[in-house]
């Protein structure tokens, strides 16, 4: 897997959707980037903002005390 990762661990939202918006934006069309999240709120956030913004959500994988989102700027 080639995907960019973020790590967000330890931000509190908005912050997690804001940097995820920002990241995408600046993005090749077609990318995918994997975020690390341990702020429960952000699982709901994030897809809600990428819903919102036309970007795909990939996959959420929710592991023992954080969570990871796979994130894709549409092609």
């Amino acid at each position: 897997m080639d995907d960019e990762i973020r790590d967000l661990r330890g931000l509190k939202c908005p912050l997690p959707a804001l940097f995820a918006r920002r990241a995408l934006s600046r993005a090749a069309a077609g990318g995918i980037i994997e975020f690390w999240v341990d702020d429960p709120m952000a699982t709901v956030d994030v897809p809600f903002m990428c819903h919102t913004e036309g970007y795909e959500v990939v996959e959420i994988a929710r592991e023992a005390e954080w969570s990871r989102l796979r994130l894709r700027r549409p092609s």
